[in-house]
């Protein structure tokens, strides 16, 4: 499993390069455009999801009445994905469009929209989903916000497909999107809903009962980045420090200071972290407060076969063996 990827706080700096990048990726994708359909037949829908997680979950509740594709990959940083010249064909024969929302593909995804050219999957079509409507959002900004503060999002957290309560709600609410596009199979999506949605829920339970089993001083964490609160929201676990200074800014000297003293008063030894996130100054910590990382994928292997429970089940393993031996 790989555990660096390109830094997200290099990003700005890039800027000019992907800008050339999607004018070459919309005159490739506009050759492609002029390509025929194949391979799916003709009752399939074709579903396209922003997230490996997300299109896991689309797979389960459409079952073989669907072909699902994720855009991003699970080493990906969902706000940063670099848009590749099929994307844009993609979703030009998409039936169904399934996003986060809560500005997490804002950079990136729009422009595909516009340029895909298809009704179906434009902000208002029949075809699109921004499934944060179907989830209890967590971290709502009280008042207003600013840049001063960080990469926080106006209408909520939306890093919350690493909770199956938020992916069973997931589940059983984009029924009504893929029987408007396939009203003949909408028996079939209701019931696969109802099955996967009550198994997430009672992973979710057996789940939170194991960690809540540990002692309160080895349920402590640190994080990378403010993108756990709804596991850590499931798990029963307590948020002792973030490892950035504020959400998207790198941690300053002075701070990887303060996360150090943190560790030692408080006796939290592990820091969790997806794998899409730099890891130096995380094991650095871990190696100066005697604790461990745990880095976990952004999301289950689609494209691999992986699915959601399997993803979930990996996580939570690693994360309860890490905090065990804390």
């Amino acid at each position: 499993m790989p555990t660096t990827t390109r830094q997200r706080h290099a990003r700005p700096a890039a800027r000019r390069p992907r800008a050339l990048r999607q004018v070459a990726t919309i005159a490739i994708a506009s050759l492609l455009l002029m390509i025929p359909a194949s391979g799916a037949h003709a009752s399939t829908l074709e579903v396209v999801a922003t997230t490996p997680a997300l299109a896991a979950i689309a797979a389960e509740v459409g079952g073989d009445h669907v072909r699902v594709r994720a855009l991003a990959s699970p080493s990906e940083d969902p706000h940063y994905v670099d848009a590749r010249p099929n994307f844009i064909s993609l979703l030009s024969r998409a039936d169904v469009l399934l996003a986060h929302g809560l500005e997490y593909e804002v950079g990136w995804l729009p422009q595909l929209q516009v340029n895909s050219r298809n009704a179906r999957v434009q902000v208002g079509g029949e075809g699109f989903v921004e499934v944060s409507r179907f989830v209890r959002l967590l971290d709502v900004p009280d008042g207003p916000i600013d840049r001063s503060m960080g990469d926080l999002h106006p209408g909520g957290n939306p890093h919350f497909l690493n909770d199956p309560r938020a992916a069973a709600g997931i589940a059983e609410g984009i029924v009504e999107v893929l029987s408007r596009r396939a009203p003949e199979h909408a028996q079939a999506f209701a019931d696969n809903a109802t099955r996967f949605a009550g198994e997430l829920r009672s992973f979710a339970r057996e789940q939170r009962s194991r960690f809540s089993a540990l002692p309160a001083s080895q349920r402590q964490v640190i994080t990378y980045h403010k993108s756990m609160t709804y596991l850590l929201d499931w798990l029963d676990l307590e948020l002792v420090e973030t490892v950035e200074v504020r959400p998207g800014i790198p941690p300053s000297p002075a701070h990887v200071s303060r996360v150090l003293q943190r560790m030692r008063t408080s006796g939290a030894r592990v820091i969790l972290q997806e794998q899409f996130y730099p890891t130096n100054t995380s094991q650095r910590l871990a190696q100066l407060a005697g604790g461990e990382v745990v880095v976990i994928p952004g999301g289950p292997d689609h494209r691999g076969g992986e699915d959601y429970l399997s993803f979930l089940r990996r996580m939570t393993d690693a994360l309860h063996d890490a905090l065990d031996r804390s």
